[in-house]
């Protein structure tokens, strides 16, 4: 099985719940603050990893992207793909 990523090319279904499996620590732990995270794909090996405000999330609580960029790295080290860009919110720092 395979599902076909933002370029219109096949992707192993199997990398999903790798990247999934790597980004579910922090999944928690931004939904414990009101946030929800989602990724795409972005041609071969990288993501757009998108943070969306859920109603009450806390403002003070979300970092600024060059850090949430840096978590995302180093949460992605187990699987072949890397950060290409990271969306926070509007109004977030």
């Amino acid at each position: 099985m395979s599902t076909v990523d933002t370029t219109g090319q096949q992707t192993p279904a199997g990398d999903d719940q790798q990247v999934d499996e790597a980004l579910q620590g922090l999944r928690d732990v931004l939904a414990a603050d009101g946030y929800v995270l989602g990724w795409s794909r972005q041609g071969d090996a990288e993501l757009v990893v998108q943070v969306a405000a859920g109603e009450g999330a806390c403002e003070d609580c979300l970092v600024p992207e060059t850090v949430m960029h840096a978590i995302l790295t180093d949460a992605l080290t187990s699987t072949p793909y890397s950060v290409a860009r990271v969306e926070l919110p509007a109004g977030a720092k």
